[in-house]
């Protein structure tokens, strides 16, 4: 089973604008909202892949209430832990004319000391060996840098593998705890090692590097110039793909749930990364945070190039 995670999830709405001018009267063209946060966008697109997760997080108030009701909505099973507060909304301006995406995410609500615990045990009730459990995002201010840390550890002790998309300091402290697979980019990888990285040669140098921290898979972003993926075993590159944009949001997660979904699947390493590029490039011709349709995933497999 697959497990994704959530400590900070959002409503994400959406504002599309014909275009969008400083200090003036904006007229928005269209306006949606949407169940967000990283790990929710992961079982979003494992349901759109014909999969299956339980997405497990914590939500507050009234806005945590909307969340929980797409999911149902979506047929996504999920168990959220109820927090004080509201969950977080998040503002996301698409400008048409200037093809620019604007994101104001608000920091999100404190989590109380015994929900976050709650949270904890619940995790580990379900996660089992050889179960995927994806830690993903951000979390509140007063959530501890390490949380991922502490449970990357736990969850090895149990033998399930882990997928961590984190950037900065929860990065650097989940990598000591050994993760199954890594995504960072280009300048989360810069920011981890603490060097420029100007060619392609360099970033692999140093993603082997971090192999030694017992991580198996490190893929490393590369936004529409598609990834670079890394392992004791292979080095390869997948080109990205020329796409219509609509809304970037959710290409990163789309790509970590087509990841996590072809490899509890047991798919080869080379096929899970074709199917992570083509939904990832899927979900960036969707308006909002909608993910990627399944037909078009399909469409895009055939397109896909890897090269040594």
């Amino acid at each position: 089973m697959i497990y994704t995670v959530t400590l900070n999830p959002a409503v994400d709405k959406t504002i599309i604008l014909d275009n969008l001018v400083i200090d003036h009267v904006n007229r928005a063209q269209i306006v949606r909202e949407d169940a967000g946060g990283k790990g929710i966008n992961v079982s979003k697109m494992i349901k759109n892949l014909k999969g299956e997760s339980i997405a497990l997080g914590i939500c507050a108030g009234k806005t945590g209430g909307f969340i929980q009701e797409q999911l149902d909505e979506m047929g996504i099973k999920h168990h959220f832990i109820q927090n004080v507060g509201q969950t977080r909304t998040n503002i996301k301006i698409v400008d048409q004319l200037h093809k620019t995406y604007t994101d104001i995410n608000e920091v999100g609500s404190p989590i109380l000391e015994e929900v976050l615990n709650t949270l904890e045990e619940l995790i580990f009730s379900y996660v089992a060996k050889g179960d995927f459990l994806v830690l993903a995002g951000s979390v509140p201010s007063n959530v501890s840098q390490a949380i991922y840390k502490k449970w990357i550890q736990r969850a090895n002790q149990v033998g399930a593998k882990v997928i961590l998309d984190a950037d900065r300091e929860m990065l650097k402290e989940g990598i000591e705890a050994g993760p199954y697979l890594i995504k960072p980019n280009i300048h989360e990888l810069e920011e981890l090692c603490d060097q420029k990285i100007e060619t392609i040669e360099k970033a692999i140098e140093l993603a082997k590097d971090l192999l030694k921290d017992k991580i198996e898979v490190i893929v490393i972003s590369r936004g529409e110039k598609g990834c670079v993926v890394v392992t004791a075993h292979e080095t390869f590159m997948i080109e990205g793909l020329k796409v219509l944009v609509k809304s970037t949001v959710g290409a990163g997660d789309s790509m970590v749930a087509a990841l996590t979904y072809a490899l509890n699947n047991k798919v080869s390493l080379k096929e899970a990364m074709v199917l992570g590029v083509a939904a990832s490039a899927a979900t960036v011709m969707q308006e909002g945070t909608i993910m990627g349709e399944w037909e078009t995933i399909e469409a895009l497999k055939q397109k896909i190039n890897i090269t040594i």
